[in-house]
């Protein structure tokens, strides 16, 4: 069954139970109405983790003077 509706603390907590939650539906033994509110669940948990996507992006963007770069290990 879903967690309360409040946001994760992380974008990795957010994952981590967007995960979890997708195994649960994969499994197909949810009742309707449980999958439905699991899936509502899932859906904002898949908006929090883009936005933070999003957010850290920016954050690059601005670090890079707005300009993204592709990511080398070689770099140091």
């Amino acid at each position: 069954m879903p967690k309360a509706t409040k946001s994760p603390v992380s974008f990795e907590a957010g994952l981590q139970e967007l995960e979890s939650l997708i195994t649960e539906m994969e499994a197909g033994s949810l009742p309707l109405e449980t999958a439905l509110t699991t899936y509502q669940r899932g859906t904002e948990l898949l908006q929090f983790c883009e936005s933070r996507l999003v957010d850290a992006e920016q954050r690059i963007r601005v670090l890079e003077g707005a300009e993204l770069k592709p990511f080398s290990a070689d770099k140091e």
